[in-house]
């Protein structure tokens, strides 16, 4: 039986038991966690905030897609690096780079999305595609988890004062295995979380392991305002070349990403999400909230695959739980001891599951390569893909002055959608045969 088939559990539009609400939001909650919070932790950003901002994105979502499209945002691990560097330059004072340059950034990212989603409204989607065919998007995507492979490492294997310990190494590994296992041999719901799993397993050995204080949790308080980074009150928006450069253009891959969730999430709840409500509309709502959440010091939103995995193991589509789930979300920000228990988590734990998540990203621009039956005996298709991998990850850059520099990820990606322009045998296929699923 395919999996469309499948009996529903709940529809789209139906209302659940109250008890069956809560406990199907806090699964979808579950499932965001890790991700959600882990982006703020490698990027120095607030985890609440981030909380925050994923549920109110989520909500603004539900509203601009008119309750029609069951997804949940969170926090994007496209931008980790470019986020990483601009808050490097702002703690430079020789740089020159304002303070709150990287939520400029993010701001401008979710205003691209929004203009994206404009053109979708008046032209439709092929022209996307010419933008971005596998042998861009497939290398891209590597870029980005590879490119994070130091980051990871560095914070396995180094301790605060930059030196090596094994006792962060063990932990490390030992929160890398417990992921692992949990991924490979667990079923129903901890086959969905084992990021989560593998945090909370390793916060555990961690604390066995005597490097966490949870001082700082006994001390908080329940219910706290997390310290918000608003526009005009905290800084000044300055408008930079570099920032823009070094942002806007990685929005290629959540676009591509986005879409590819769109016709998945389609297929599970057999419902054409494309034309109704519409890929504008759903585009449009990652616009916003990636906008909001700028405007008040959270990361670039994205829709989440982990919560189409619930919605297909489930089979309850019901857009009430996306709700109950965002809400939790933004009352888990107020909560001063998750905060401080979240802030609390060593950087071995989350190391150890980013060598699996990055490594995961990477791997994935290589499954869209393999799927898509890019065949590298052509020099068109080794050429670009070769060119962006370099480039991307050597962290090559363009700097003209102070007044243009474009660098490692965005150079790529722009780089490579020229490339794929310019070269002779461009091939012209649709999005739908871009993205397959399991049951196609």
């Amino acid at each position: 039986m395919k999996q469309n088939e499948k009996q529903i559990v709940l529809a789209i539009d139906e209302k659940p038991k109250f008890g069956q609400w809560i406990l199907l939001s806090i699964q979808h909650l579950f499932a965001m966690f890790g991700a959600t919070v882990l982006v703020p932790a490698l990027t120095g950003m607030n985890p609440s905030i981030a909380l925050i901002s994923s549920g109110i994105g989520t909500l603004v979502f539900i509203a601009i897609t008119r309750g029609k499209v069951p997804s949940y945002l969170g926090s994007s691990f496209a931008f980790i690096n470019p986020i990483i560097a601009l808050k490097i330059l702002e703690a430079d004072p020789q740089s020159g780079l304002p303070i709150g340059s990287f939520l400029v950034g993010s701001f401008l990212v979710g205003v691209a999305y929004s203009l994206i989603a404009l053109i979708i409204m008046k032209m439709g989607t092929n022209w996307l595609m010419r933008l971005l065919p596998p042998i861009v998007v497939g290398p891209v995507i590597m870029v980005i988890g590879l490119g994070l492979a130091a980051t990871a490492v560095g914070m396995v294997t180094n301790n605060p004062s930059g030196e090596y310990d094994l006792t962060y190494v063990t932990i490390g590994f030992v929160t890398l295995l417990i992921t692992i296992i949990t991924a490979i041999f667990s079923k129903g719901f901890l086959s969905v979380i084992p990021v989560l799993v593998g945090i909370i397993g390793g916060y555990l050995f961690s604390i066995a392991m005597g490097v966490v204080n949870l001082q700082t949790v006994y001390d908080a308080n329940w219910f706290v305002i997390p310290d918000f980074t608003i526009p005009f009150v905290d800084y000044t928006p300055s408008l930079s070349w570099y920032v823009v450069l070094l942002m806007v253009p990685v929005a290629i891959v959540p676009v591509a990403e986005h879409i590819g969730h769109q016709l998945v999430l389609s297929k599970v709840v057999n419902k054409d999400l494309i034309k109704d409500p519409g890929l504008d509309r759903s585009m449009l709502g990652d616009g916003v909230a990636t906008m909001l959440a700028a405007c008040i010091g959270g990361p670039p939103n994205t829709t989440y695959g982990e919560n189409i995995g619930v919605l297909a193991i489930t089979r309850a589509f019901s857009i009430y739980i996306f709700v109950g789930a965002a809400c939790f979300a933004i009352l888990f920000g107020f909560c001063g001891k998750i905060s401080a228990l979240l802030s609390s988590i060593p950087a071995p734990v989350m190391g150890g599951v980013s060598i699996l998540l990055f490594g995961i990203i990477a791997s994935s621009g290589l499954r869209m390569l393999v799927e898509n039956n890019i065949d590298f005996k052509v020099k068109r298709n080794l050429i670009i893909s070769s060119v962006i991998l370099i480039i991307g990850i050597g962290g090559a850059a363009i700097h003209i002055g102070d007044l243009f520099s474009l660098e490692g990820m965005a150079l790529s990606s722009i780089i490579g959608v020229i490339l794929n322009m310019i070269l002779p045998g461009r091939e012209d296929i649709h999005f739908n045969e871009m993205f397959k699923t399991e049951d196609e």
